[in-house]
């Protein structure tokens, strides 16, 4: 018989996965596409929608996109086919991705006896996944097939019957291919090849179980077809990709050939910061749990695949000073499956419960108080007019410009100020470009604005704050001031 304890913390583990997973579908309606990243990809998507292009990814009408593969572009193009060109749709695939992994996770756990909630539970309380669950992402799609492969090799070298395991490796390698590239290899291969030595037979399985050949041909029906055709019809994709994104990178410093963007340079190591802060609480409960049971990790093969799965990623990034926190995210699957398999180890469960409920309990508060607070009382205790003003994202600017109505044929134009036409997509507002639909036009420097201001027409200007400078006092008296909000001023020409 269950014990009423467990009933009850099984009752709190239910009650929390389902509550929050609900309130994460609410905020993918409610909170518009920011800048830069997450509009950036939506609006990548969003003109694979609208051109039907499915080969080569564009960053704009005619400009191809090759720092990614298509796989995360095809999901949110795919949504917008079903739902609509709106950041719901964009979002939806990564949380349909997210809410996969809760279930594969929560199986995984019940056959262990352990709740089936407690997985998802601990996954939705780490940061980083919480955010991605419902965020435009390439690293969602990534993290799946990462998670799928490294099962799947656990599942193989343990079970001597072929299932459905022993393909679901190579489909999900060939996946992310489609979703990251080779870094799939680099991110799984190691950890595996280590795990293997530490005991010959482990290695000897994976050749006799694995149908490595059927595999390959598995790997290449589904990723080179892809790659084959870029090539074709955006010649360059192949040396920018593998010898840009891949090498140069990650290797030689100071690389500027960024066509997308601009290095985020950081202190080397601080990928073990994000696993502490976007990982908390879990990552330094887990890294106690292992440091008191270090004598013992080599010898459990479940916690020493679990363990090298975890640490391999944070110590490759510990040596690149050119990552994002979202780099972590893959880790999240191996954390929680730590804790879960030492979770009838801590006494005091409802504790961890309690921490772990922090952030999204902090997260949630936040934004329902920012939603439904009357204007009235949020202009008095923050100072802006409303929530729209602190957001960064033009959604709100536009709408209220009707752009899509009424205004839909006066020009739109986006001052991004550049030295030259190379680097106009690192400086644009791609919730702009989403929200008008593309219709939007740039102008790169004061030439051009006072060329389109000689048309004596009715015109929209939408200008960043920061670069509100950089234009003419001349220029800024033949317009005025309609909106704006703290990053963007939208002017209209007299």
């Amino acid at each position: 018989m269950i014990s009423k304890k467990l009933k009850d913390t099984n009752f709190i583990l239910c009650f929390s996965v389902i509550t929050i997973l609900i309130f994460r579908l609410i905020l993918t309606f409610a909170i518009p596409l920011l800048d830069k990243t997450e509009a950036r990809y939506a609006e990548i998507a969003r003109l694979m929608y609208e051109t039907k292009d499915w080969i080569v990814v564009q960053i704009d009408y005619g400009f191809p996109f090759w720092a990614k593969p298509p796989l995360s572009t095809w999901l949110s193009a795919g949504s917008f086919e079903i739902f609509g060109a709106n950041e719901f749709s964009a979002r939806f695939p990564s949380y349909l991705l997210s809410v996969l992994l809760l279930f594969i996770a929560g199986k995984l756990a019940k056959k262990e006896g352990k709740s089936f909630y407690l997985p998802g539970f601990i996954l939705l309380t780490m940061p980083e996944f919480l955010i991605h669950t419902g965020v435009v992402s390439t690293d969602s799609a990534l993290f799946v097939c990462i998670t799928i492969m490294m099962l799947s090799f656990w599942k193989v070298v343990n079970n001597t019957e072929k299932t459905i395991w022993n393909y679901l490796f190579f489909i999900a390698l060939g996946l992310g291919f489609l979703a990251k590239g080779p870094l799939i290899m680099v991110l799984t291969f190691p950890p595996l090849f280590v795990w293997c030595l530490l005991d010959l037979n482990r290695l000897k399985a994976v050749f006799s179980r694995l149908p490595i050949i059927l595999g390959i041909l598995i790997v290449v029906a589904i990723a080179l077809p892809w790659y084959y055709l870029i090539e074709q019809k955006s010649p360059g994709f192949t040396n920018y990709f593998f010898v840009g994104e891949h090498y140069k990178r990650f290797l030689v410093p100071g690389w500027n050939g960024d066509l997308y963007g601009n290095p985020k340079y950081v202190p080397m190591g601080i990928v073990w910061v994000y696993m502490i802060a976007f990982a908390f609480p879990w990552f330094p409960i887990v890294v106690y749990k292992l440091w008191k049971n270090r004598t013992t990790i080599l010898k459990n093969p479940w916690v020493s695949f679990l363990v090298l799965w975890l640490l391999w990623l944070p110590f490759f990034f510990t040596f690149s000073k050119n990552i994002l926190h979202t780099y972590i995210l893959p880790t999240t699957f191996p954390m929680m499956l730590l804790m879960v398999h030492y979770w009838n180890e801590f006494d005091s469960k409802k504790t961890l419960i309690r921490i772990g409920l922090f952030f999204p309990t902090a997260i949630f508060v936040i934004a329902s108080v920012a939603i439904l607070l009357p204007k009235d009382l949020f202009t008095k205790l923050s100072g802006y007019p409303d929530v729209s003003y602190i957001m960064n994202s033009d959604k709100y600017l536009l709408e209220k410009l009707k752009v899509n109505t009424e205004n839909k044929q006066i020009p739109l134009y986006y001052f991004v100020k550049v030295e030259n036409d190379s680097v106009v997509n690192k400086q644009k507002n791609y919730s702009g470009e989403f929200y008008s639909n593309g219709k939007e036009q740039v102008l790169i420097n004061q030439k051009e604005v006072d060329s389109v201001l000689s048309l004596n027409k009715k015109l929209f200007f939408v200008i960043p704050t920061r670069k509100l400078e950089q234009v003419s006092k001349e220029s800024l008296e033949k317009m005025n001031l309609i909106d704006h909000n703290n990053n963007t001023s939208v002017f209209e020409s007299k």
